[in-house]
């Protein structure tokens, strides 16, 4: 591991750092902010998976979740949403397939087995190295994110009941098996094969039996991208008629957007908080 950068914010360190991937198979890029409570000991970590485009630069630029991050306690490690690199398979003409749209997926077809395992690279790789060099309770995880990010943190919370104590989204793909924007980026990268598909689908792990202790979900109503593609009320459904809890905040005129996102951090924040106290 190599750091890039680090800088001193709300008492705690800002850093960004780089890595040899042997999940994606080449140099990955990841932020990392150590609130001042880590000096005593380890700390909760927070994962924040960010959305279509990103980096991990976006949310550590825009978020603005320093402050109460530093307040609470957090630890937060934001990843980036593909592999990268010029041997990387790539579609540079679409923005929702290819780098900067891994899903969150490992993907099964070629060419793009190889390089696109964000799944593992989230769940195992990453933490993996968390745990080594951070001051970091791995007891305490949570887990949140945006749009596609917002999909990743739903659906690996449901596939990993045990290791995360807390799950929210802002702005979710809720059934990317129908959606416009996901359902051909998951047909180039696990096969044509629909079934394969709902291990990485929120709504389809519910009504399959997947279960998770509550979500909290902020959806603006001025979002573009509401009707087409994120649906929360799919995912509303889903967890009423499995006796899920789920908090859905319908948040007036706000679009998809960080200013949106920056709004209700704070309150994701302090959610997850109490939930891994």
């Amino acid at each position: 591991m190599k750091t890039v950068s680090t800088a001193k914010s709300h008492g705690g360190t800002q850093g960004v750092y780089t890595h040899a991937s042997s999940a994606c198979r080449c140099d990955m890029t990841f932020a990392v902010f150590v609130p001042p409570q880590a000096e005593k000991g380890p700390v909760p970590v927070l994962w924040y998976l960010s959305g279509l485009t990103c980096t991990h630069a976006n949310v550590m630029d825009k978020g603005e979740y320093r402050r109460m991050a530093a307040e609470l306690g957090l630890m937060i490690v934001c990843p980036d949403t593909s592999p990268r690199g010029e041997a990387v398979p790539d579609e540079p003409d679409n923005w929702q397939f290819g780098k900067g749209a891994g899903f969150y997926v490992d993907a099964t077809q070629e060419p793009f087995a190889e390089n696109y395992r964000m799944y593992s690279y989230v769940t195992q790789e990453l933490p993996a190295l968390i745990a080594e060099h951070f001051p970091a309770d791995m007891s305490r995880q949570g887990i949140f994110g945006h749009s596609m990010g917002g999909h990743g943190a739903l659906t690996i919370a449901l596939n990993n009941p045990d290791r995360y104590k807390s799950c929210s989204a802002f702005a979710p793909i809720v059934e990317p098996s129908t959606a416009g924007w996901s359902k051909p980026a998951f047909e180039k990268y696990l096969g044509k094969d629909e079934a394969a598909w709902r291990a990485h689908d929120a709504c389809a792990l519910v009504k399959d039996g997947a279960r998770f202790p509550e979500f909290l979900i902020d959806q603006g109503s001025a979002d573009g991208f509401l009707d087409e593609g994120l649906r929360p009320w799919l995912f509303e459904d889903a967890c009423k008629n499995a006796g899920l809890p789920l908090t859905l905040n319908m948040r007036d005129g706000y679009d998809h957007s960080y200013f949106f996102i920056s709004t209700f951090m704070d309150d994701h924040l302090a959610w997850h908080a109490e939930r891994l106290a």
